[in-house]
Parts: structure tokens; sequence; C-alpha cells
């Protein structure tokens, strides 16, 4: 049986670091504030009209490219997830592809927004296990800094993200014992909008039952317009987030499909060598890392330094566990997310 391994992975961050005591100069908040309710200390911000959410894409895909032992002419096929895309559209999957030098091969981008990475690989994984591919470029990559709202108003949002990017090439496992061992993807549409970036949109400005909000007749048609003058006006143009039923739901699911992947592979809690969470909130890594029963060196958390990077955080702290000895040949790594949608899934690796 052909299996799918992790062959290479990397991970880049923007040099401009922004701390919690620079947030209080825009809006009322304090580092203790931000610190209590999500464990960050600082993010960082890529460079305005320099860097892309695909630019931090290609290099942390060159890294991982380099690692896998390959060049970028070997890679077959290209997956990017992003909540934060260059453009609309097309998607940053061809644009990295451009900047590579790889035309002709296919891109695919997904928006699974926090669990974008997780759903990429197990995509990947179908790729390479099915023999139609052999170098499959994951990235996850997000540019978040474009699009908060640095008011007092937004502050409940805009604390949390940070810019980043990270990647891996998916490639066959020669030990059929060896790599991804399970991926579980899992979806709930009846919580869309408890966290979501809602216009501009193709709804119109009329989002479902709320039309008296936007100032609509009751008679009034959807769709046809992404941005209309009152949302600019209302400075209606950011993502909202209802923390409180995020939390809820994230520490009841991310559990769940940690312990199924777990079960699938006949494996328990105490198997795990890295659990690699969605970095969400350091408060729900830390309750769930109680509710498993895990030693602190078994869990790996790099929000206090990076925020969250949505799509990009898995790969991100994978790498960075890897890099600092804390997942080795032969563990049983453990990744697992949640995140808009509700979507959250998990994959069980054995490294």
């Amino acid at each position: 049986m052909i299996r799918a391994k992790i062959g290479g992975i990397g991970y880049y961050v923007p040099e401009k670091v922004v701390t919690n005591h620079d947030l209080t100069k825009v809006m009322d908040t304090s580092d203790e504030w931000i610190r209590e309710r999500t464990g960050i200390q600082e993010r960082r911000y890529a460079e305005k009209h320099v860097e892309t959410t695909s630019t931090l894409g290609v290099k942390a895909a060159e890294i991982a490219i380099e690692r896998a032992g390959i060049t970028a002419k070997d890679v077959d096929f290209i997956i990017f997830a992003t909540l934060s895309p260059d453009y609309y559209f097309p998607g940053s999957g061809v644009l990295l592809q451009r900047a590579m030098g790889m035309q002709g091969i296919g891109a695919l981008d997904i928006r699974n927004q926090c669990s974008g990475f997780v759903y990429g690989l197990s995509i990947a994984e179908q790729f390479v296990r099915t023999g139609m591919y052999k170098n499959v470029l994951l990235v996850g990559a997000e540019m978040h800094s474009c699009g908060l709202d640095f008011t007092t108003r937004g502050r409940g949002v805009s604390v949390i993200f940070g810019d980043g990017g990270g990647a891996v090439v998916v490639q066959p496992s020669e030990d059929e014992n060896r790599g991804i061992l399970s991926t579980h993807l899992h979806a709930n549409g009846d919580g869309a909008e408890q966290l979501a970036y809602l216009n501009p949109g193709s709804h119109g400005g009329v989002h479902f039952e709320d039309k008296e909000r936007f100032g609509y007749p009751e008679d009034q048609e959807f769709g046809g317009i992404f941005l209309t003058q009152k949302m600019i006006d209302d400075e209606d143009l950011y993502p909202n987030m209802n923390g409180q039923a995020v939390f809820k739901y994230a520490v009841t699911k991310f559990p769940e499909v940690i312990k199924e992947a777990l079960d699938t592979n006949g494996y328990t809690a105490a198997d795990i060598d890295m659990l690699v969470p969605h970095q969400a909130n350091l408060r729900i890594s830390q309750f769930v890392q109680k509710r498993l029963g895990l030693a602190d060196d078994k869990v790996w958390n790099n929000i206090q330094k990076y925020g969250n990077t949505t799509a990009a955080s898995i790969p991100i702290a994978l790498c960075e566990a890897w890099e600092a000895g804390a997942v080795k040949e032969g563990d049983l790594v453990c990744l697992a997310a949640f995140g808009s949608g509700f979507t959250w899934g998990s994959a069980l690796i054995r490294w």
C-alpha cells in the first residue's frame, strides 16, 4: 500500500514584529487584556505593497522544496490554502506558480480558513496514494494585516491575527508504516456567520433575513452587488466573530476529532509524541491539552509569538517543532484544526 509522507517542510514569517503594546496606540486595549483572552504577546505583519499572501507562500515553499530534495520543476501539483488571497480571483495558487516558474501544472485554491492546511493535506495525500502525483506542494499562507479593523470596535478580532506562510511537499513513502496514517474532515454550516468576513460578497448587501440592517425593502431581490456605498459608509467591511460561540464549539470539536484519528489507528492520547493544534487561541489549546492529559512537552504552541495565522498556523508550528528537534523520526504526530465554517479536521502522522 502506498502511503504519503511529508518529505520537506518550511515556513516564513515577516520581519516586522507588532507587540500588544503597539496595538494600544491605535485601540483601547492592553497587553494584559490580550494575553488573558488569547495568550498572544506579539505577531508579525508583512510589508504592505511589497509582500503579499502569495509571496509569503513562495518563501515557505522554497524552503520546503529544498528540504524535500527536489526542485520547483519537480513539483506536480500545487494546493494553496488561504482566506486572505492576493486577489478576490484568481487564487493565490497560480500566482505562486508563476513566481516559482512552475507553469503548466495544476493549482488548486481551497477556502477552509483555519482548517485549510488539514483539508489540503488530506487532498494531497489522496493524490499521492493513488499515484496521480509524486510531489504535491501544499502551502498555507495569510496576510491578515491588510484586512483588519484597527479600532477599538474591531479589537476582539484584530488583536488575534498575524501574517505568515508555511509549506510542505507531500511525497510517496517507501515505508508503508510511516507517513500520513489518516485524515478526518468535518463541517457544520449552521455556524457560518459566527466567524465570517461577510462583505463584500455576492449576497448583494442583504444578509439572509437581516435586510433592515442594510436599509433594503422587504421585496429587495438578492444578488448582483459585491460592494455597496452603505457598506462603506457603515464601515461594514471587516471580519466579525462571536468569540464565545467559537470557543464553546472549538473545545468540543478539537478533542473529538483528535480522538477520531487515534481510534481509527488503534492509538490513545498517551501514544501521541507531539500534538500540533491550529493556533487559534492559547486558552483553547490548553483546554484540549488538559482534556487529553498531555504533558507540556507533547503540545507545540507558538501563538504567543505569531498570533493566529489561520491556514499557515499548523505548518509554521510543525516546522518550528521539527527544527527544534521536538518532532523526530518515528514520532506519532497529530495535527488538529477548528475554524470558520465551522470546519474542523485532524491528521495522524508517523513521522
